[in-house]
């Protein structure tokens, strides 16, 4: 009986980002994916990293409904420049205005990541900043990177997994974090609630 204890517990992704699902299948962890509801409300008074931890306990809480025994995963990421959140820019020409004003500066990418186990009631909370250096782009560069639609979706115009490297000249910190979701940071938080990545 002693090795029922080892059964892993059950673990739900709050999110339908499938470079969140990439991120955490290569902890090897099994977990099923439930999009949350929750509506995003953008409190300006918190500071970015105060507001990514909010968001993404409210991801977490909306989900952790359903569940009466399960350990819920939800995490929230948005870039900030000169201190202003930068979302998606919908239309080419506002990707191209975006990544005009980021050329040749530096940007923080921010997660706050929530984990909560519903049969204890245990809720932990952190964030993580990655700070991204654009090198100075060409017009040429970001004309040819708008026309391939990648940054359309993209908070901050890009996506570092794509073609959005030849955007970059160096990162400080977890490049996962820029993908959406960082794995080092989280698998250590994950030990409190009995659960080892390594």
């Amino acid at each position: 009986m002693k090795n029922n204890k080892k059964i892993q517990r059950k673990i739900i992704l709050a999110s339908a980002s499938p470079r969140r699902k990439e991120l955490l299948e290569k902890t090897g962890l099994k977990f099923r994916v439930v999009k949350s509801h929750y509506k995003e409300e953008i409190n300006r008074r918190l500071s970015p990293r105060r507001l990514a931890i909010s968001l993404s306990l409210g991801k977490a809480k909306a989900v952790a409904k359903k569940y009466k025994d399960a350990i819920i995963i939800a995490a929230d990421t948005f870039i900030v420049f000169k201190g202003k959140i930068l979302g998606k820019p919908e239309t080419a020409a506002k990707a191209k205005e975006m990544l005009r004003k980021m050329s040749g500066e530096s940007h923080s990418v921010i997660t706050g990541f929530t984990i909560i186990d519903t049969q204890k009631n245990k809720v932990s909370s952190q964030s993580v900043e990655t700070k991204v250096y654009f090198k100075k782009l060409k017009h040429g560069e970001i004309d040819f990177y708008v026309k391939s639609k990648e940054p359309l979706d993209k908070a901050g115009a890009y996506a570092i997994q794509g073609l959005g490297p030849m955007l970059i000249k160096k990162i400080e910190g977890d490049y996962f974090n820029v993908v959406g979701l960082p794995i080092a940071s989280l698998a250590q938080d994950l030990k409190k609630f009995g659960i080892n990545v390594l």
